[in-house]
This record gives structure tokens, C-alpha cells and sequence, in this order.
């Protein structure tokens, strides 16, 4: 008997207090605003491998939403992903606590020197025993790239550009600069590395000039497991070319489809195989033991939320600042720099402040599930089956009850349908998605990097 395919699960998160579902920090349950603290992560942590969740994907950002009324004022009143610690100080936090669970987060490629992101990658890697992974950005707010000394973000390809220069320098700090069998670890011949077997890395490109030792021993899957979040043209181009894993966005299932076929053709085209990407949707899901207590539920989550929140989150990644329009005036469409996808959001909903709002109510640019078990669970099939997508994150309403609830109501329906795991597979956070060990396979673009001597 064929198996049937597998889910991935990933929570979605942020080291914040308002994150894709604004306003719901004033819910009297919500624990968000515990944010800053280790046990509300690591409770959290507890609960996701209880529910044999694959990761936790952390976002982040570093900059300010400040296009919307052309302030923060209503970033700051509703913490709008703001304010916003550090994603990679909590991995070590969370891997003390769980043996499986893998950690996927973002950082911007373009924020600070590869050589410096090479040994925080290898550390977190080390210290989490293979379960660490990068979701990869260029960044998209100007607010950002004044605050670390720029005028202005870069333009959108050429963000791209830069990103690929700086992958292929980690790749040589990540894969070559140390052999295999470089480390000894020899006591009696007082040999901990073989000098003979440690490389420098001698790079000189556009972007970057780099010469130096990768400073940290190989790590179990020497690269961290790739994510990215970018749909544009240029971004499934450098999706195809580095990533292991795309997140994406869409509540149209046809739409959806054509996207991961796209970006499976982008794969191929790149000498990968189709296979070798693994896709994930975002949604929000709000389960109930029955479908009128999910229903209740989920009225009960609209009355704390704050749609225009959602709204001023959506302005500056669209770089338009809707407050500019009447509820009911066309929003003028302009082309920006930031993220594409959400002008064609812009269209597809109708082009009005007023209809945006009511999408922003909960769910936003995801999907939003609401029902029993069985009716999440049938639901999550269908995107499965209609779309060819690999899995989902799971963005957060009301915490901890979001992740526990679909824990102990969805996961065991789900098991029951032979479409997700019982129990965890041993090895790294790699090995677990692909089956395939714990390093990059040989046709995929840092493999040409793994000889620098």
C-alpha cells in the first residue's frame, strides 16, 4: 500500500506581541504580551513537540511600519510587530526543552556580514544538534536600511543579487573552509584539528571581499536547512537556485496551484529535483470540539481583534500608505519596493480601504479555517490535494490556547488519517523533512563549494 503523503506543520510566530492576527493581545487569555520571557517560549516549545509539530518558524523584521498615516502611531498603540526582540536568542531556549522539534528563522541576508552570520548559523546548529534552520530575506522596509546607515532599501532584483553573492560566500564558510575529517580531536598526539584539512576562504566579488577561516568546526548539517518566503519573479528564481523550503501566501486555491507549479518548473529548470522544495501555506485555524463552538470561537477572537492594525501592517509591506483613501475610493495602485505580492492582494480584493478592512478582521493574507477536527482536518487536505503544496504554518490567534487547541483536537484526527506522523523520525531537521541525511545533496548549488583546499 502507497503512503499517503505526509503534512509538515510549523507554527508561525514572532518574538513580538501583534503578529499576522492584530489586536488579539487585549484577548483576557492572551499571554503575548509574555513575549520577552523564556517560559512563554519555551512552554510553547513543549506544546509543538507534544503535537510532533516539524518547527517553529520565527519571523522578524528590522525595521518600523511606519507608512500607514506616515507615523507609528498605531504600530506602537497596538504593537504592531512592534516592540521586536531577537529570533535567534530564543533557539537555545527552546531546543533545552524538546529533542525534535526544528527552528527555522529569519534573518536578513543583507543586514550584516556573511562571515558573522556563518558562525551564529554554526553555533545554533551545534547547539540544537542539526534542528536549526534560515528563513532568508532581503528586507523591504526603508525604515530598516535608515536605521543601519542606507538611504534607502536596495531595488527588488538587485536585493536579489546581493543575497545570491552572499549565499555563496556562506556556502564556502559553511561547506569548505573545514574537510570533513578536519577535526581530531586527538589527546595523546595533541592534534584537535588538522591544519592541513582547514581552508581560507578567498572571495572577491561585487558585493563582498572575503578572506578568512570559517571560525566554527563543521556542524551536523554544516548548512542550515534553507527557507524563503519570496513568490516574485526574481524570488522563485533565487528560491530555485538555494532553497529547500518556501513559505507562501494565498487564499485563492487555483491561485496557490499555479504558484507551486511555478515554482517547481523554477526547480527543475535550476538541475534540481521538483522534490527537492518543499512548499508551505500559511493559515490561521481556530478549531472546536464541535463546529458551533469553533464558530464562537472565532466570533469571540473578531471582537478583540483590530482589522486596522492588519491594516497598517499591510501598508508598509505594499509601500502604499492606504490611509491616503476613502473607505470606499479605489486605492490607486503604485508600483513600490517592497513586497510584490501584496498589490495583486490589493486587486483581488476589490481595490477599497473599506473591503481590505474586512479581510484584515482575522486570517488577513492566509487562509482561515475554522471548524471541528474533522473539518479543519478535511480542509487542510483540500489545500493539500488541490494545490500540491507540502504543508502549513500556522500563524497564532489567542496563545497558548491556538497551538494547543489544534494539538489536542486536529493532530490526533489528522493521525488518524494517515496523514501525519505518530511519531518523530530520529536525525537532523533535514533529514527529517527530506529522508535524504543531514547535508545538502550533491546537485544543489553549495556543492561546489565543499573543496576550497
Amino acid at each position: 500500500m502507497t503512503q499517503k503523503k505526509q503534512i509538515i506543520l510549523n507554527a508561525f510566530n514572532e518574538n513580538c506581541v501583534g503578529h499576522i492576527n492584530h489586536g488579539l493581545w487585549t484577548h483576557p487569555r492572551d499571554r503575548t504580551t509574555e513575549y520577552h520571557t523564556i517560559e512563554y517560549w519555551t512552554d510553547m516549545a513543549r506544546t509543538l513537540e507534544r503535537g510532533l509539530f516539524d518547527g517553529i518558524f520565527i519571523a522578524d523584521i528590522l525595521g518600523v511600519y511606519d507608512v500607514y498615516q506616515g507615523n507609528i502611531d498605531l504600530t506602537l498603540r497596538e504593537s504592531v510587530q512592534l516592540p521586536v526582540n531577537d529570533p535567534m536568542l530564543l533557539v537555545s531556549a527552546m531546543a533545552a526543552v524538546t529533542r525534535h522539534l526544528g527552528f527555522g528563522v529569519t534573518v536578513n541576508a543583507l543586514s550584516e556580514a556573511p562571515y558573522l552570520l556563518a558562525r551564529r548559523f554554526s553555533t545554533l546548529d551545534q547547539l540544537t544538534r542539526g534542528r536549526f534552520g534560515w528563513n532568508i530575506v532581503t528586507g523591504y522596509l526603508d525604515s530598516a536600511a535608515r536605521a543601519i546607515g542606507q538611504h534607502q532599501q536596495l531595488q527588488h532584483d538587485e536585493r536579489y543579487e546581493r543575497a545570491d553573492e552572499c549565499l555563496e560566500v556562506l556556502y564556502q564558510l559553511l561547506e569548505g573552509s573545514w574537510e570533513d575529517d578536519a577535526v581530531k580531536r586527538d589527546k595523546a598526539a595533541r592534534i584537535f584539528a588538522d591544519p592541513a584539512k582547514v581552508h581560507p576562504v578567498r572571495h572577491h566579488g561585487r558585493y563582498y571581499d572575503v578572506e578568512g577561516y570559517h571560525l566554527c568546526e563543521p556542524s551536523p548539517q554544516r548548512t542550515p536547512v534553507l527557507f524563503q518566503a519570496g513568490t516574485s519573479g526574481r524570488g522563485q528564481v533565487f528560491a530555485a537556485r538555494h532553497a529547500e523550503a518556501v513559505f507562501i501566501g494565498g487564499n485563492d486555491k487555483a491561485l496557490v496551484r499555479q504558484t507551486v507549479q511555478q515554482l517547481r518548473e523554477q526547480v527543475v529548470k535550476a538541475g534540481r529535483r521538483a522534490d527537492d522544495l518543499k512548499i508551505v501555506l500559511g493559515v490561521t485555524v481556530v478549531p472546536g470540539a464541535t463546529g458551533q463552538e469553533a464558530r464562537d470561537k472565532h466570533a469571540d477572537y473578531v471582537r478583540h481583534a483590530s482589522p486596522e492594525a492588519g491594516l497598517a501592517h499591510f501598508a508598509s509591506s505594499a509601500g502604499i500608505d492606504l490611509a491616503r483613501f476613502g473607505l470606499d475610493e479605489p486605492i490607486v495602485l503604485e508600483q513600490t519596493n517592497a513586497i510584490q505580492s501584496t498589490l495583486r492582494v490589493i486587486q483581488q480584493l476589490g481595490g477599497t480601504r473599506r473591503k481590505l478592512l474586512e479581510h484584515f478582521k482575522l486570517g488577513g493574507r492566509y487562509a482561515a479555517i475554522v471548524g471541528d477536527a474533522a473539518q479543519v482536518a478535511d480542509e487542510l487536505q483540500s489545500w493539500i490535494d488541490e494545490t500540491g503544496i507540502d504543508g502549513f504554518n500556522l500563524s497564532r490567534t489567542v496563545v497558548p490556547e491556538s497551538f494547543e487547541d489544534f494539538v489536542d483536537l486536529v493532530v490526533p484526527e489528522l493521525q488518524n488519517r494517515g496523514i501525519y506522523k505518530t511519531a518523530y523520525a530520529e536525525g537532523s531537521l533535514r533529514h527529517k523533512l527530506f529522508g535524504q541525511g543531514d547535508r545538502l545533496p550533491a546537485r544543489h548549488a553549495a556543492a561546489q563549494f565543499r573543496r576550497l583546499g
